[in-house]
């Protein structure tokens, strides 16, 4: 099973649109540019009621010079291209004069019909030729140049273009703008009103950019009631993805039919009701979690179980390397090094030397790396094939700079297939190993553990290194912790810290919380951890830009772009990282020649940005970080590089990208900075976790600010490991 799509979290925000605020209406005169893909176009536009030719910025699936065109939207001054007309809605219609028809005719939409071509059918047809084409389409022929298979080539291009004319109309109609319609018709085609009108919660789950409430309001216009069946199943599909959002697999019914009720804003007992039909279809599955009835989304239930049944088959086949004497390789390999292991990791060598399956864990500076790096090197000697991967591209390149081998993130170990939105390496393609290691393991939920057991040889073994007490990953489940706790995995804890790691205020203050004390901020100017205290949220996020943008870059040298990461509990409030993105963005990145505003964000050259979702065409993966390097207004294209590696979106696909100079800290997973300010304050109270402090804190290598309120870095201290996820996976194992 692949990654999944994008969900609640995942899922580029619907997003409030500009209520329209104008109209305009002209002939196209020119189109400067137009993505046949997403739609987008800029048109050049001779508008009724003014002089000059106006430039429109909008969304169509075809247009064409010489078409007339109404649009509704707002006027807009841009830095570079001066005044422009915004449109939300954009209806094209075909001209009705005959230098507008044979302009129309000429220019490209109807293949094979050229200026000459165009001059000629209209001297012949005049203003009738658009009811010649669609009524007697045989007198085409009468034209010189024109045969029967010319016309008919004619004849089907302006078929083509009047549905999709009919079918944004219908759009347009029911309260759908543009940007949305053509991603509605490149999803559906001619079928687009039939499957709107049939069922528009279809939309929802087959066209990005589309969620729930949008499709519910849709359907609201073609007047399906509030009671409908189809809603109120569709309302129990999006509750139970909401809360894969939240990280479970499932949801007890109880809970799931008070969710899916409020949702819907209709009685408990129709969603039981619907809860029945629903249970009866393919979407869902009902089954228990320690004798409790929940539902599942089928997908998730299958991949859970799938999963136990593919590790413990594993883990019940043969080694794959002959037997290793464990002491006789760890003294070749001390002498070899110059460094002695811990007795607490010469254990955790012969647990995970000899097992098939394995788990090594523990925090920072217990020396999971130092004795992975021990193990790799024991099975040099009977050359064992080694694969190494981890969830982020960060991740697999700390990983590589550890060990000196080199490591993949999973999604480029698994050969991911844009075509089918999943990866090429599967049971029917399995990857060339007799060894798999995994680090930051904490981070694969369980569809990417679904994907990598499936592709993973039955002879090979597999070794998850990560941090248990971090987060749990992203997406749903918890695979690493279901997978310790079931008890049938051998699991190697590393506990001790090492003197030279206890040096540091970091990592001392990332083991205080995570055994329920409080961390202390350094009295030495020069310490690598600082907790900076503040009364109010809206003064503390005021204190916050300024030790990002002055403080941290005058004492210790770090650029406050490049090295500084502010990672915040949640995304609302002054102390969010939606507030503090523009905080920072408003200083770090004050006034840039060019820039581009969409979905509520300014883009511009040198701004941080993170994706959000999984781009399988771009190869780029949700919480991957960049900085914009190129913004073209011209070809309304924007570039932003990532580790080296420039990737371009159009404009009207930016709803899938954001700032990143403020970052949740669960998008930080797997990812280490120079330095990283954490605001922790008594607004953040329901994500106030000991897990979630504990994970900010380990992210930062250099330096670690925490810019809080004390009594909240008390409440997530004592907070002990946050929520509880509803998954299945340890039940299966044990």
């Amino acid at each position: 099973m692949p990654t999944p799509p994008p969900t609640a979290r995942t899922r580029p925000p619907e997003g409030p649109r500009r209520p329209p605020a104008d109209a305009l209406a002209g002939s196209v005169e020119r189109v400067t540019f137009h993505n046949a893909e997403s739609g987008f176009c800029v048109l050049k536009v001779k508008a009724r009621g003014r002089r000059d030719l106006v430039a429109l910025v909008g969304h169509a699936p075809a247009v064409a010079a010489g078409e007339w065109i109404t649009a509704t939207g707002a006027w807009v001054s841009d830095r570079t291209h001066g005044l422009q007309f915004r449109a939300d809605t954009l209806a094209c219609t075909p001209p009705t004069g005959a230098e507008g028809i044979a302009r129309y005719l000429a220019s490209g939409q109807m293949r094979g019909i050229g200026p000459a071509m165009a001059k000629r059918i209209v001297a012949a047809f005049g203003p009738e030729t658009f009811a010649v084409i669609e009524a007697t389409p045989e007198r085409l022929t009468e034209v010189a140049g024109i045969g029967p298979t010319r016309a008919a080539r004619l004849v089907a291009a302006w078929a083509e273009h009047k549905v999709v004319r009919e079918i944004m109309i219908f759009l347009h109609a029911h309260g759908v703008g543009t940007a949305r319609a053509v991603r509605i018709f490149r999803t559906y085609g001619t079928e687009s009103v039939a499957v709107m009108t049939e069922d528009p919660y279809r939309l929802a789950r087959d066209v990005r950019g589309i969620g729930f409430r949008t499709a519910d309001a849709i359907a609201r216009r073609l007047g399906l009631p509030p009671t409908a069946p189809a809603r109120l199943r569709a309302g129990l599909s999006y509750a139970l993805q909401a809360a894969m959002d939240d990280g479970h697999c499932a949801l007890p019914v109880p809970e799931l039919v008070a969710r899916a009720a409020t949702l819907l804003e209709v009685e408990a007992g129709l969603i039981r009701t619907a809860l029945v039909e629903e249970l009866g279809g393919d979407a869902v599955v009902a089954d228990t979690i320690a004798g409790t009835p929940h539902v599942f989304l089928r997908g998730l239930h299958a991949a859970e179980r799938t999963i136990a049944e593919r590790l413990l088959a594993l883990d019940a086949a043969p080694l794959p390397w002959p037997e290793i004497p464990v002491a006789a390789a760890l003294a070749a390999v001390e002498a070899g090094t110059g460094r002695a292991l811990s007795p607490s990791q010469r254990e955790a060598a012969a647990t995970i030397l000899n097992a098939k399956v394995a788990v090594m864990t523990g925090g920072p500076g217990v020396g999971k790396t130092s004795t992975l790096d021990a193990l790799l090197r024991m099975l040099g000697s009977v050359d064992a094939r080694v694969l190494l991967a981890a969830p982020t591209g960060r991740a697999a390149k700390r990983m590589t700079e550890q060990t000196g081998r080199e490591a993949k993130t999973l999604h480029r170990l698994l050969e991911v297939d844009p075509r089918a939105g999943g990866f090429q390496r599967n049971e029917h393609n399995r990857l060339a190993c007799d060894l798999l290691v995994v680090d930051e393991a904490s981070m694969i939920d369980v569809p990417l553990m679904n994907a990598l057991t499936r592709a993973l040889p039955r002879h090979a073994a597999l070794w998850l290194v990560g941090d248990v007490d971090q987060l749990p990953s992203v997406g749903p489940g918890q695979v690493l912790s279901d997978v310790i706790t079931s008890g049938r995995i051998a699991v190697a804890r590393l506990t001790e810290v090492f003197r030279q790691a206890a040096e540091s205020r970091i990592i001392v203050s990332a083991h205080r919380i995570n055994a329920g004390r409080m961390p202390e901020g350094a009295r030495d100017p020069s310490g690598d951890f600082f907790l900076v205290e503040i009364d109010d949220p809206d003064a503390g996020a005021d204190t916050l830009v300024e030790i990002v943008a002055r403080r941290i870059p005058r004492r210790f040298g770090l650029d406050p772009v490049r090295d500084v990461q502010v990672l915040c509990p949640m995304t609302r409030g002054a102390l969010g990282s939606r507030n503090l993105n523009q905080a920072l963005q408003r200083v770090l990145n004050p006034d840039p020649p060019v820039a581009v505003e969409r979905f509520g964000w300014r883009f511009a050259p040198g701004d941080r940005v993170m994706v959000g979702q999984n781009d399988y065409d771009r190869e780029v993966f949700n919480g991957d970080l960049g900085r914009v390097t190129r913004v073209d207004p011209e070809e309304a294209v924007l570039s932003a590089a990532f580790d080296g590696r420039e990737v371009a979106w159009p404009f009207d696909e930016l709803d899938a990208l954001s700032p990143a100079y403020a970052i949740t800290i669960h998008k930080a997973q797997g990812s280490e900075y120079p330095a990283v300010v954490i605001p922790v304050a008594l607004q953040h109270y329901t994500m106030l976790a000991r897990n979630l402090l504990y994970t900010g804190v380990t992210r930062g290598k250099r330096l670690v600010v925490l810019v809080a309120q004390t009594r909240a870095v008390a409440i997530a201290v004592r907070g002990g490991a946050g929520r509880r996820r509803f998954t299945k996976l340890r039940e299966w194992l044990a």
